[in-house]
């Protein structure tokens, strides 16, 4: 394991997060040994994982977003998601009353 990990972990660092990720990514260890190893929720590791993928794919652009640009897109495609859920609940509540029907719960 890289000497970035070896000491016994007391704080999270970004250059230990980013020597986690690597050697998941790797291969070198799963998320489940990490995890267990380090005591931290796979959940967590795999959010580590994401955001390390989210940035190389981002720095390897041929024009690079800065952070305020990835943010504001990752806004919108939430915000597209959010109206797409709510169109869709109204449609079914529409449809409802129209049938007279309610959906089992």
């Amino acid at each position: 394991m890289s000497t970035e990990l070896d000491d016994e972990i007391k704080r999270w660092t970004t250059k230990r997060k980013s020597a986690l990720v690597l050697e998941i990514l790797q291969g070198k260890q799963s998320i489940s040994e990490a995890s267990r190893l380090h005591d931290v929720t796979p959940a967590e590791i795999e959010s580590w994982v994401d955001q390390a993928k989210a940035g190389m794919e981002n720095a390897l652009r041929a024009k690079p977003k800065d952070v305020q640009e990835l943010y504001e897109s990752q806004l919108k495609d939430l915000q597209e998601a959010y109206g797409e859920a709510m169109l869709e609940l109204r449609a079914r509540k529409k449809w409802e009353a129209l049938l007279g029907k309610k959906e089992d719960k």
